[in-house]
């Protein structure tokens, strides 16, 4: 069987360039990126419609990477959507409640998702506070990775390539190729 198409789900205003999901992006086989058309001002049924476009234009399987907004939008997909979903990795998600300009997400869906995934949650997000990331976990029936001190696990937290997260998607089926092995240099006895 072929590996699943990992579909990239950035959240609010997008995903830079040194992000982790845009560094995956360029490193895994086989990707697709949602594209919206509107990061800065989000509405729900357009988000989820493209998300949803995205995941069907896949062939075969797909594992979804969701970040932040990303994780409230791939919980509100319709069932025939999340049907062709076989894992997702769910990473800081959102608190569209909290804030102004994600209120269109709100209410966030408390049903079990369909399929295996995980949530990962920091102790310290500013911006969904992990006791409301642990009751996602639970009404969503995720997997649930606490880490302390990680922020909102993105560039401005320190996260680069996070290898942590790329072994948490390679637990889900996705293909995560190895790094090149550093070369080793021999020193010569004279």
């Amino acid at each position: 069987m072929n590996a699943p198409t990992v579909v990239i789900v950035p959240g609010w205003r997008n995903s830079g360039p040194a992000h982790w999901q845009s560094l995956w992006a360029a490193r895994l086989p086989r990707v697709l990126r949602v594209e919206q058309d509107d990061w800065v001002s989000p509405l729900r049924a357009p988000w989820v419609a493209r998300l949803g476009e995205t995941i069907l234009r896949a062939q075969g399987p797909v594992v979804v990477v969701a970040h932040s907004l990303g994780c409230i939008a791939t919980a509100h997909l319709p069932p025939e959507v999340a049907q062709r979903i076989s894992g997702a990795l769910l990473v800081a998600p959102a608190d569209p409640e909290r804030r102004g300009a994600l209120a269109d997400f709100a209410p966030v869906p408390y049903q079990r998702l369909p399929y295996r995934h995980i949530l990962v949650a920091s102790d310290n997000d500013p911006f969904c506070p992990v006791r409301l990331a642990g009751a996602y976990a639970r009404a969503w029936g995720s997997e649930f990775v606490r880490l302390p001190g990680a922020g909102h696990i993105n560039v401005d937290s320190g996260f680069g390539e996070w290898p942590l997260g790329l072994a948490l998607l390679q637990s889900l089926g996705a293909e995560v190729p190895q790094p090149a092995a550093p070369a080793v240099l021999h020193a010569s006895a004279a």
